[in-house]
Formats: C-alpha cells, structure tokens, sequence
C-alpha cells in the first residue's frame, strides 16, 4: 500500500478512535522514574495489579531508584508481588536501576539528553527489558517519538487488514512512524486509543457489533 493511502488511513483511523473515547491521558503516573517502573512492572498482568505495587511503594516513600537499588532483592521481590513474576520482575527492575546508575548516574535528564535511536539501543541492552517496554520507557517517561507497539496495536491492524498476520514488531512500528509525523502527543494518544478499543472490543473473541470501527472495518473489506 503506497505511503499516502497508509498515512490516511491510519489518521482516519486515529480520528474515528478519538471521536469514539476521546483522550485518553496516558501514561499514568506522577514522576518519569514512575512511568518507568510501571512500564516494566506491567509485563503480563493488568494495569491494576502494577498500580498497586507503585501506590504502596510512594506510600512508604520508596518510588526512588537510590532506594531501590539499595532494597535488598527479596525484599523487593515481596513488595512487587501483587504484579505477579515478582521474583522475575524485581530482578528486572534491579537490572535497570544498576545501569540507569552506572550509564545515567541516577539522572533522567542526562538519560534523555541521548539521542532515540541510541537510548533504545541501550535499553535493549538491559536483561528483561524487550521493545515494547523500552518503547514504553522513551515515549512516556522521556518524551521521545517512538511508537509502541502490543498485542492490540497488532490486532486491530491486522483484523482491519492494515498489516499482515505474520507482521514483525519492527515492521507495526515502522507502519506507524514511517506514515505520520514524528509527533509525542500523537503517538502516546493513538498508542492509548488502541488499547482502549483492543480491551474493549477488538478482543481475541471479537465484539465488533458495537466496535466504533465496525462499519470502517467493513468498507475496507
């Protein structure tokens, strides 16, 4: 499909998303360092699970990477638990907080000072952390244009034949990135928008009698 017909479609398809949910307001969370540990932390379990675990943690006064580092592993993991993995994810998050202190010094303002391309490059580095929570990380903690890619962006594309079943997570991204604007705002609502039609509608056993882009889908078929 040519670039031009790809970009208009996808911005029919964020308007349609928009008109039916409005904004969205994502990424919960007060500080970037909590967008980060919610990014990680999210991992296979629901959204309420991880709020939880930060909720607790800013409670006690510990949502601070100094102090988590310092947190013994067991001790973390029992705090992580209602997140599920708990002993994985505290060996995730201590993955991370070890190289944000040797490569950043403990600074999000020195971290996001890198240019995209080589920050994720990093990040992909860190044991545990894959694409979609790096991506997660740069869009919504550091304000970077990069487009998130999950299971929902993958299904609602392909059930309405913008992408291929078989399609890569590089190549969903690059359906996004290469197609519209390199826009922060743009990307972190539609990334949002998806989610909310995936959870909602677009579901592994489909509600699309109701689904905002139930005639869409049909015009394209």
């Amino acid at each position: 499909m040519a670039g031009a017909r790809m970009g208009e479609l996808l911005r029919e398809l964020y308007q349609k998303l928009w008109t039916a949910f409005g904004p969205q307001g994502w990424w919960p969370g007060e500080t970037p360092f909590e967008v980060i540990m919610g990014a990680i932390l999210t991992q296979n379990t629901n959204w309420r699970n991880v709020a939880q675990v930060l909720n607790g943690l800013k409670d006690e006064g510990l949502l601070d990477p100094l102090l988590l580092r310092e947190m013994p592993e067991e001790e973390l993991a029992r705090r992580l638990k209602p997140s599920g993995y708990f002993n994985i994810k505290a060996r995730r998050v201590k993955n991370f907080l070890d190289f944000f202190a040797q490569r950043w010094h403990n600074s999000l303002e020195e971290m996001a000072g890198l240019d995209l391309a080589s920050l994720r490059t990093a990040l992909l580095t860190v044991k545990g952390i894959g694409p979609e929570t790096a991506d997660s990380i740069l869009l919504y903690a550091l304000h970077k244009p990069t487009f998130v890619v999950d299971a929902y962006t993958h299904r609602v594309l392909s059930r309405h034949y913008l992408a291929p079943e078989n399609c890569s997570y590089e190549e969903l991204q690059g359906l996004f990135m290469e197609n519209l604007p390199p826009d922060v705002p743009l990307y972190q609502e539609f990334h949002a928008l998806l989610v909310r039609v995936g959870k909602e509608f677009c579901r592994p056993k489909p509600r699309c009698p109701a689904c905002p882009l139930h005639e869409w889908r049909i015009s394209r078929e």
